[in-house]
């Protein structure tokens, strides 16, 4: 399956997001965090640590992982795993860069059949 089938939507550029740097997209599901790492590697992770709710994506990312920027709980990208002696998980949601655009599932962008509108990374 490519990103182009009805399954993926393109929500932007991958030169939108820094290296080793995050970007947020608002959904009706609530906020998706866009991590891209030194190797251009795309993640999305619920924006939210399940700590204390503090904002990953203002966490330092490091490799393939970002740290919390409250607590400085560390969460693997690819599994939302807390790493280390902190137990939790952040959501994941499947991403992927074709053509150095950035797609998310649709069910992901989607709440109750509701479409994510004009959230795009390149505005």
């Amino acid at each position: 399956m490519n990103a182009m089938t009805p399954d993926w939507i393109e929500i932007g550029s991958l030169s939108d997001i820094p290296r080793s740097g995050a970007r947020v997209v608002k959904t009706p599901a609530g906020c998706i965090a866009l991590f891209r790492t030194d190797a251009d590697e795309v993640y999305a992770l619920d924006d939210r640590c399940p700590h204390k709710g503090g904002p990953l994506s203002e966490g330092i990312v490091h490799g393939r992982h970002v740290t919390c920027p409250l607590h400085n709980w560390v969460f693997d990208l690819a599994t939302g795993l807390a790493q280390g002696a902190d137990e939790g998980a952040v959501a994941t949601t499947p991403a992927r860069v074709e053509g150095g655009r950035v797609f998310l599932t649709r069910a992901a962008l989607t709440l109750h059949g509701r479409t994510a509108q004009g959230e795009r990374l390149d505005g």
